[in-house]
């Protein structure tokens, strides 16, 4: 489902550049779920931006899906996301005006598909907020809100999904919760997750692991 070959990406700071990530090379499996940990600052979030067409990298090779997106401009990057990646933020990104309904429909609007809200108001009751779907957010829990969030997500029914952090905002005992819904809609869809987390045990029941440090890349071996 991704392929990274040699990726570099610098920055620059005025009169210096920063490298981020130098020459990092993985693959992830269709189906597979993969967790990306590291330090602040370590470059995990760049990289997920990078394999999500959110940047262009400095060089190196990306490929989604079969599709080189390193080789794409925005516009064409833009129309690969909106038809194959979903996206779970730490902070949620859901609109303040509307409800946990229409912020799920919205992405099912804009792709055109038939009967939103009902496919809108499935989803939200596969996620435990059937009873929930007339309230915006500011009316719902942080749990509730990552909930609607998951949800838009899956709405696309997207090739790969990338969690940015999304236990990192929650309680323990919500993070569990949604990290168990991950898992589910993951398994259910065969949807590739590829999620960035401080939260060992969220990323101890991903398939795979890969570590970041420096800007390079290392997966995790398990011993025997």
């Amino acid at each position: 489902m991704l392929k990274v070959a040699g990726l570099t990406h610098r920055v620059s700071l005025g009169a210096d550049t920063i490298t981020i990530l130098q020459g990092v090379s993985l693959e992830i499996n269709r189906g597979e779920s993969v967790a990306i940990l590291g330090r602040s600052g370590s470059g995990k979030t760049t990289l997920l931006g990078l394999m999500a067409g959110l940047d262009s990298p400095s060089q190196g090779l990306i490929e989604l899906d079969g599709e080189a997106i390193s080789e794409l401009d925005e516009d064409q990057r833009a129309r690969l996301r909106a038809q194959r990646v979903g996206f779970v933020f730490q902070s949620f990104q859901l609109l303040p005006a509307l409800s946990a309904l229409e912020n799920v429909m919205l992405p099912l609007e804009l792709a055109g598909q038939a009967a939103p809200a009902e496919q809108a108001r499935e989803l939200l009751h596969r996620v435990g907020l059937g009873e929930r779907l007339r309230h915006t957010p500011r009316q719902l829990s942080g749990g509730e809100q990552q909930r609607v969030a998951i949800a838009r997500a899956f709405a696309s029914n997207p090739a790969v999904l990338f969690a940015d952090e999304p236990t990192g905002n929650l309680d323990n005992h919500t993070g569990q919760t949604i990290s168990e819904l991950l898992m589910a809609l993951n398994q259910e869809q065969g949807t590739t997750l590829v999620l960035v987390t401080h939260d060992e045990q969220l990323a101890g029941r991903c398939q795979r692991r890969f570590a970041i440090d420096a800007g390079r890349v290392t997966e995790f071996r398990e011993m025997d």
